[in-house]
């Protein structure tokens, strides 16, 4: 009966914060293109649902399917709720589904700190060493290249050595876009710009 009751509920939160406006959809590139009033009135509620939500709600999102998974992470990464950082590293490194890798690679990028920059780490060694899957490669380095222009860091460095396994992962096939390692940082950034922007609606943002 206790599976039965939290499909029920995740269902509620599916319909609540998930699907509203396709919000599932949007949170990603698509934020990018907005303007205007419906970028303000995007942000507002994103900021509004990023604080009303449960930390409860949040891992019953999490358990989830992809669309969940993506906005939950959206949501821990406006309400700036670092306690999730353990798991969204987990689902990152494991990358069971689609869609919702850049969303964890923002929310780590959002928190912040050196601690951030671990899972990121740790997703890239096992995934650059991968050239034939396309998964979510430039948005972890986008997202690692950002904490590290944050801290001071060079957590990095590694990856980009000569024939290092940033340079092996582009390389291999099949053929990859070969923009400049910035371009996906510059990316990230905007992306986090927006969660923070959104935050300003969400008045118990922890910091």
């Amino acid at each position: 009966m206790r599976g039965t009751d939290e499909d029920d509920e995740r269902l509620k939160l599916i319909r609540r914060y998930v699907t509203p406006g396709r919000r599932y959809l949007k949170l990603g590139g698509v934020l990018l293109g907005m303007g205007g009033r419906d970028r303000a009135k995007f942000m507002r509620k994103l900021g509004q649902a990023a604080g009303e939500i449960s930390p409860r709600e949040l891992s019953l999102l999490l358990d989830g399917g992809w669309r969940e998974r993506r906005t939950a992470a959206w949501l821990i990464a406006v309400a700036g709720r670092s306690e999730f950082r353990k798991r969204l590293g987990e689902l990152l490194l494991a990358s069971e589904g689609p869609y919702a890798g850049q969303a964890y690679c923002v929310a780590l990028a959002i928190f912040g700190t050196s601690a951030d920059a671990a899972p990121l780490v740790a997703y890239l060694d096992r995934y650059l060493q991968r050239p034939d899957l396309y998964y979510d490669q430039t948005a972890a380095f986008g997202a690692l290249l950002l904490l590290d222009a944050k801290l001071g860091a060079d957590h990095a460095g590694r990856f980009l050595t000569s024939n290092g396994l940033w340079q092996q992962w582009i390389d291999g096939p099949p053929s990859k876009d070969r923009e400049a390692p910035d371009t996906y940082r510059e990316f990230i950034g905007q992306l986090c710009a927006f969660a923070d922007e959104a935050a300003k609606h969400c008045p118990d943002r922890l910091s």
